[in-house]
């Protein structure tokens, strides 16, 4: 996640490196501040001046509250003064962040880290699901990870990421404090049922201030001068696994990705439902909620591989990512019938009998049809065949990644459809994922594609970090170029193009003709023909793909060719529906229906779906030069905003 590059804005030569930690500094100094009634004033001071947006007066409230009883905790004769803490780390590749850190040398001088998850809790309920416990949050009970889990996870991805921290063999010693914590409800937390969990990551109580000493005394004894803090905040990050890479071990049984917080919750509720379903022999539906990069995928494979001695399947119209998870898996050596058996399209359940299945995980669940086959003449309702066809069906679903109009995929049809089949459903808040997991973990970056694309009038857009690299150019060919050095280290970096530009080469074979031909003499065919896994063929990067061969797949940087469907006229981004290929079959219909509302609503979410691709990066060309330069411009007020901070904090 941390990246440097320098910038010249007004004269300015700024290194816009990112910091992951908001507030650092010796014991001591963290003392004075609480004593002085300046911390929470710091720490959101800190937080305004990198542009991260907290949760107003309520986050500033628990500051004060929180911050209070560590200072209790640390403000003891026998706590050496020196040892460093840090407030509100930025967990590598997400847009979470710790509470607190301490770190030094323990008696042995081993160097080590304590991580402190901060709960203002009175109480909270035990559940029989994995990990999860139910409280009260926001005005209502709602269900989360347990805090021991969700301090194990935190410590998991850090460890995961920070290459000095692995390389280094650095120890991570997590656990939580719920310092206002009612002890006639320790038994909720204090359970059985969460014992592994609280052996690795211990919970500590209102009572227990002197216990979590002890634990904190054990692993962090002596300063060691702000050594490995310091190289926590500014080590190297590894980089996002992409799923894709990590499918194979994943089915395997290994644990790749660390899922935190409303994923958690997701997962178990799921995982609760399918033994639930198989004992009482019940139909459950859920609807799982979330926008591009927080993790819909990772925990339907997650799933896959939970329960890959049941009777499961992963579904998902768009064959793209089918066919490169269908390839990695033969490379792993899985049996041909298999794979054949565990990925399947949306139109495969026509003839399925009732609880044929004891889950059907389907992915991109807006993009299913109404009806299957070749000429959408087979079945009668998708939804309807995969809720009848299995025991519990899950949808994961972005109402915003609609992108043609056969995309049929809706959150009431899927209510509907279960309704009838008398399949209970699940819903709500539980089931929403925000946190963002691409674009390096930039919430801000997501609300900049909305901003600048139109998606959304009111978008709560106040800037984001400098950690991801987005760049516009003028010239495609220097796009290509600066893309194809890039892509020469792994081959995770590709173009990707809007569609209007017709399908030449489908009929002709000719090397010496193109699909794409832009100015400066670029020239690119499609890569329809060519291969259906082209996100990750060897010899695939000088063809342009489309939505259809990238939608539900990640790359490290992606080259956006934005066409002349979208461009900037009188100080607004319009879309222009009949500036797409005639072949275009993603608007079907809208001639005849003239429903060009949903013709725009297509093109700008086409536009989000691409730009949302890259995990460390995005390049942007634009057709429209007048597009380029608004898009251009509010990059650079994004980047002047934060320059301005970066003076008034420093």
């Amino acid at each position: 996640m941390v990246k440097y590059t320098k910038y010249t804005l007004n004269g300015l030569n700024w290194s816009g490196g990112v910091e992951l930690i908001v507030y650092s500094g010796t014991i001591s100094k963290f003392n004075n501040d609480v004593d002085n009634g300046i911390i929470a004033d710091l720490v959101k001071s800190e937080l305004e001046s990198r542009n991260i947006v907290n949760n107003n007066e309520s986050e500033f409230r628990s500051w004060n509250n929180s911050l209070l009883h560590m200072k209790n905790l640390l403000d003891y004769p026998e706590m050496n003064k020196d040892i460093r803490v840090a407030i509100e780390y930025q967990i590598p590749a997400t847009s979470k962040r710790v509470d607190f850190i301490i770190s030094g040398r323990d008696d042995n001088d081993n160097s080590n880290v304590v991580i402190i998850e901060l709960k203002q809790w009175e109480e909270a309920k035990r559940t029989s699901r994995e990990d999860l416990v139910t409280t009260y949050l926001a005005g209502t009970m709602r269900s989360v990870p347990h805090p021991s889990y969700q301090a194990y996870s935190y410590a998991k991805i850090i460890e995961n990421y920070n290459e000095y921290v692995q390389l280094s063999q650095i120890k991570l010693y997590p656990c939580s404090y719920l310092h206002n914590y009612k002890e006639e409800y320790r038994e909720e937390l204090e359970n059985e049922l969460y014992k592994d969990i609280i052996d690795i990551s211990p919970v500590y109580l209102k009572r227990d201030l002197h216990k979590l000493r002890e634990f904190i005394s054990k692993y962090v004894s002596k300063s060691d001068n702000g050594e490995l803090m310091y190289q926590i905040d500014h080590g190297k990050i590894r980089p996002s696994k992409a799923l894709q890479d990590t499918i194979v071990s994943m089915i395997n049984g290994n644990q790749e990705f660390v899922m935190i917080d409303e994923q958690k919750v997701v997962f178990s509720t799921i995982k609760k439902l399918v033994e639930n379903s198989i004992k009482r022999n019940e139909k459950y539906t859920v609807i799982v909620e979330g926008g591009p990069g927080t993790g819909k995928s990772v925990i339907a494979v997650n799933l896959l591989a939970e329960f890959r001695s049941l009777m499961v399947n992963y579904v998902t119209k768009n064959a793209a990512p089918r066919n490169v998870y269908f390839t990695k898996m033969r490379q792993g050596n899985f049996k041909l019938n298999y794979v054949k058996n565990l990925f399947k399209g949306s139109g495969a359940f026509v003839d399925s009998n009732r609880n044929d299945f004891d889950c059907l995980i389907v992915d991109e669940a807006h993009r299913l049809n109404e009806k299957s086959g070749m000429f959408m003449n087979l079945g009668e309702n998708q939804i309807k065949e995969i809720i009848n066809a299995s025991r519990v069906s899950v949808f994961f679903i972005d109402e915003d990644q609609i992108v043609t109009t056969k995309d049929f995929g809706s959150i009431n049809e899927i209510k509907k459809q279960a309704i009838a089949l008398g399949s209970k459903v699940y819903s709500g808040d539980d089931f929403k994922l925000s946190s963002q997991f691409r674009c390096n973990g930039s919430d801000g970056y997501i609300s900049f594609l909305d901003h600048i694309l139109g998606i959304r009038e009111t978008a709560n857009f106040d800037g984001f970090d400098l950690d991801y690299d987005i760049k516009i150019f003028n010239d495609p060919v220097a796009m290509r170029n600066e893309l194809r050095k890039l892509n020469q280290i792994n081959n995770k970096s590709r173009m990707i193009a809007g569609y209007c530009y017709e399908w030449v080469t489908q009929k002709n074979a000719d090397e010496n003709v193109y699909d794409i031909e832009l100015e400066n003499g670029f020239k690119a065919k499609w890569n329809f023909s060519s291969t259906s896994t082209w996100a990750v063929d060897e010899n695939s990067f000088e063809q342009v793909g489309c939505i259809h061969t990238s939608q539900g797949l990640e790359f490290d940087y992606v080259g956006i060719i934005l066409g002349s469907d979208i461009r900037y006229i009188a100080g607004k981004v319009v879309t222009d529906s009949s500036k797409r290929a005639k072949s275009d079959a993603s608007l079907k219909g809208i001639k005849s229906s003239k429903n060009y509302a949903l013709a725009d609503r297509i093109i700008r979410n086409t536009y989000k779906t691409l730009l949302s691709r890259g995990q460390k990066g995005c390049f942007i060309y634009c057709e429209d030069k007048e597009l380029s330069k608004y898009i251009e411009s509010k990059i650079q007020d994004n980047h002047r905003r934060l320059v301005k901070k970066y003076e008034r904090s420093h």
